[in-house]
């Protein structure tokens, strides 16, 4: 596959995202320019799509409640639950910034996926979310790409 897709793809995956995507695709080897453009475009990516599908996977969700698959149903609920108490102290004190710094926290439970349902629960504008998702995602990346790269070690 090829080494720019690859990267895009790992990027788009839930708690591993463009952070991660850097610490694969630079330990395989790849172009460091190409490693970066292609993790920046799954989290602009991510931080476009994730806000504007949300309200529907909460849809389906309601509906799967009422079907033998409600067990996905209530894995999703549970989910939602634990990032709303896990988010709501940082976007609730600290707003735009606070869901950025949960965003930019390079570490599992926290990132664009988590980010954008916690945006969606605590109702940020969309506009807001788009940007604090967006930046938080690029800082995440530029966190890891000093150890990724050897920097401080």
């Amino acid at each position: 596959m090829n080494e720019f897709l690859q990267v895009f793809l790992l990027s788009l995956i839930p708690t591993f995202e463009g952070r991660y995507a850097i610490v694969y695709s630079i330990g395989r080897g790849y172009s460091l320019w190409e490693t970066l453009l292609a993790a920046s475009l799954g989290v602009l990516f991510l931080s476009v799509i994730l806000p504007a599908v949300l309200p529907y996977i909460d849809r389906v969700m309601l509906w799967l409640e009422r079907t033998p698959l409600r067990k996905i149903a209530h894995l999703y609920l549970y989910y939602v639950e634990r990032v709303r108490k896990k988010a709501h102290p940082y976007v609730e004190k600290w707003g735009f910034w606070g869901l950025f710094i949960f965003v930019a926290i390079p570490l599992p439970g926290t990132g664009v996926w988590t980010g954008a349902l916690a945006a969606y629960i605590l109702a940020v504008e969309e506009n807001r979310a788009f940007l604090a998702l967006l930046l938080g995602g690029l800082f995440s990346m530029a966190i890891t790409l000093g150890p990724a790269l050897g920097l401080f070690g």
